[in-house]
């Protein structure tokens, strides 16, 4: 009987009618959104406008040869850009070669290889590595990698390959100091394995479960299940991340400036010291002036428009392999 009233109440109740949308509101919302979409285009721009006004006296003194030309001279106010240049993409190179292979082991094994009971301490302890400041790596790799690797790598690979075709002139170090591009390189790979392997490992994890048993019910190995349908479910996430940590690679500076050697030459060596836009600036801007100055604001123009391209490339891959 007390059900029966309370649903005979219920029933009773006027139905309340819906208040229309305030105009207003919904104006300011839009409003506000395109304001935020605007600020972010007005500081982009900004900055590459600031750079581009420090920059443009370097330009047009030194035209295009500024970058072509490995002349760095503060005396003689002479400045190029081609050694940072070619040091800023040789070491980003190397950091993909050495860290993406890295990166998609530790996706694959925490998505069908590891066992439930260590997958989260590992993934933990890897994205962890993204939080440690990049003056740290900097430092480690300083004082404690780079012996170490002058001592077990450098100086017997130095002595093996010594005088021989191509490998001789990849692989000698004329000061075997444990500093130099394949130093930083591989401090960049360490610096980027946590987020291209996040990245990817949360995507295999959305990959259906019915697309991996089904091809184990086929009598697919899980080589064969990782090769022929993971990896091109997440082909397009995965080339982000890619691009995502090439980008990091690109820009680093403190860590880099710490192990590369800053040493304004060209060298087919890549035991040999060498230097970064990032790194270039930051040993210099704090006390460079006139010319100098204005060379560097050119590097960061030139560091900014590199970042630029690979951005570019990065959606032209990424569209190529939704098409695929």
């Amino acid at each position: 009987m007390v059900a029966l009233s309370e649903n005979v109440a219920v029933a009773a109740r006027p139905e309340v009618a819906r208040r229309a949308p305030s105009p207003v509101g919904d104006r300011i919302f839009r409003v506000a959104a395109l304001a935020s979409a605007l600020l972010v285009l007005l500081v982009l721009a900004g900055i590459l406008a600031s750079i581009a006004y420090g920059g443009w006296p370097a330009f047009q003194t030194f035209g295009p040869g500024f970058l072509v030309s490995s002349a760095w001279n503060v005396g003689r106010e002479e400045y190029g850009a081609l050694v940072a240049i070619i040091g800023t993409l040789v070491s980003a190179l190397l950091a993909l070669v050495i860290g993406v292979p890295i990166s998609l082991g530790i996706a694959i094994y925490l998505t069908q290889l590891c066992p439930g009971w260590a997958r989260r301490p590992v993934a933990m302890t890897i994205e962890l590595l993204a939080a440690v400041p990049s003056i740290i790596y900097g430092m480690w790799g300083l004082f404690i990698f780079a012996p170490l690797f002058a001592r077990f790598v450098q100086i017997p690979v130095s002595s093996v390959v010594e005088g021989m075709p191509v490998v001789g002139t990849l692989f000698y170090a004329q000061v075997p100091s444990g500093v130099g591009v394949l130093t930083a390189g591989i401090i960049l790979a360490i610096m980027i394995v946590p987020f291209v392997a996040s990245i990817t490992r949360d995507m295999l994890d959305q990959i259906p479960t019915v697309l991996r048993e089904s091809a184990y019910g086929i009598g697919c190995t899980t080589w064969e299940v990782v090769r022929h349908v993971l990896i091109p479910q997440a082909s397009v996430s995965i080339i982000g991340a890619i691009m995502l940590g090439l980008g990091r690679a690109l820009g680093e500076t403190m860590a880099v400036t710490f192990v590369i050697g800053n040493a304004n030459r060209l060298s087919a060596s890549i035991f040999d010291p060498g230097s970064t836009i990032a790194s270039r600036i930051a040993n210099e801007f704090n006390e460079a002036d006139g010319m100098q100055l204005n060379a560097l604001m050119a590097l960061g123009c030139i560091l900014f428009i590199v970042t630029f391209i690979v951005l570019i490339v990065a959606r032209l891959l990424v569209r190529r392999a939704k098409v695929a």
